[in-house]
């Protein structure tokens, strides 16, 4: 029953993450159909995080109203940094570069995350880059094959591949226009250069979750936190540039569907099971699943949006995702090592605890001096352990 019990808890967490990954892939074919229909994007960042706000808030609220952190100046400026690294500006960045490229492309270049959250790392000196161990070899190595993927996805296209097609484009005819524009390859390096950014963006937000967690330790609360200064963010960014309030009606259609799903179920729920199966399974686990998205984006896009698929972007992509495992191979590795670090001190400081400490036991006898009188006199002297 036990072993049976543990696989049901191991697969809960698989069918829990793969719903997950299909959740992301839906956004980024919604705002594909938002965009087409002529919705900015700075519009739909602005109304995705306001969503996000309204439900993670109240969630946050009655779940977690025990862990609710105290509302300090700290505080507001730390969920500031959170807000903008992981809300409004790689938000932005992100869905400009599906905009200009397309979301196979863009979900390609995701995967840079983990490389490019470590290169932060080093350079920030959170970490090093232990080239002595395998787990830090593994770390660079990825994050060459990373970056190399990157540049293959940039500078060269090749031939288109045939794998199938279903002759279905959802997309209705303004979009072929946009399609010629975003093919030119300055469109295309722009969006590339986005999508890059915006990574980088994301990797500077798990590095201020480090502050984040210490000011705010309730995941509920400080996702809230987040979507709530982010859509503060994004609504100002978005009011200076974008000045014709037509632009802003959200009427009941795709563009309603599209920041409503992005809102409560990518950036509340999904924050909220990601959160559980960090708890539950670590990072590293949850991490490996992220290729899934991609390929959920290249089949659904390539089925409903007649996306072509080029030989550069598939070796492109392909180098990404062997260098996010390599990654993960690696940080898995040093992880191990901690915890055997760890271990082996717990051991050593159980072990000094247990052992007594040396007890001095000093034998006197009686002696009889010439006079008769008796002296003691200190005769053996010996140290011994009980």
């Amino acid at each position: 029953m036990g072993s049976i019990r543990n696989m049901l808890k191991g697969l809960k967490s698989v069918v829990l993450m793969v719903m997950v990954q299909i959740a992301l892939a839906g956004v980024n074919l919604a705002f594909k159909f938002a965009i087409n229909d002529g919705m900015s994007m700075r519009i739909a960042t602005a109304y995705r995080l306001i969503f996000a706000s309204a439900f993670t808030l109240p969630l946050a609220f009655l779940i977690d109203r025990k862990k609710r952190p105290k509302l300090t100046w700290r505080l507001i400026y730390v969920a500031s940094l959170s807000g903008l690294f992981g809300g409004s500006l790689v938000q932005n960045l992100y869905f400009e570069a599906v905009a200009l490229t397309s979301a196979t492309l863009v979900s390609a270049i995701y995967n840079l995350n983990s490389p490019i959250t470590f290169i932060m790392a080093v350079l920030l000196g959170l970490e090093r880059w232990n080239l002595g161990a395998a787990g830090g070899k593994a770390k660079v190595l990825g994050s060459i094959l990373g970056i190399s993927g990157a540049a293959l996805l940039t500078f060269f296209k090749g031939f288109e591949i045939h794998i199938w097609s279903t002759h279905i484009n959802l997309l209705h005819s303004r979009y072929h226009h946009d399609q010629n524009d975003t093919a030119s390859h300055e469109k295309h390096f722009l969006g590339v250069l986005f999508a890059i950014l915006s990574c980088f963006s994301f990797a500077l937000w798990l590095i201020v979750q480090t502050s984040m967690g210490v000011e705010c330790p309730s995941y509920l609360f400080s996702a809230a936190l987040t979507s709530t200064m982010g859509a503060m963010q994004a609504t100002l960014f978005a009011l200076c540039i974008e000045r014709d309030w037509k632009e802003w009606k959200l009427g009941w259609n795709v563009r309603l569907l599209t920041v409503s799903y992005a809102g409560i179920f990518t950036s509340g729920l999904v924050v909220i099971a990601i959160a559980w199966c960090v708890k539950m399974r670590g990072p590293t686990y949850t991490s490996m699943f992220q290729p899934l998205m991609l390929v959920i984006v290249a089949m659904a896009a390539s089925l409903t949006l007649n996306e072509k698929l080029y030989l550069g972007s598939l070796l492109g992509a392909f180098l990404i995702v062997c260098g996010l495992y390599i990654v993960i191979w690696g940080k898995n590795q040093e992880m191990k090592m901690k915890e055997a670090e760890m271990e082996h001190l717990k051991n050593t400081q159980q072990q000094e605890e247990k052992e007594p400490e040396p007890i001095e036991v000093v034998v006197f006898n009686k002696v009889h001096d010439r006079f008769g009188n008796n002296n003691v006199a200190e005769t053996t002297s010996s140290q011994q352990k009980l």
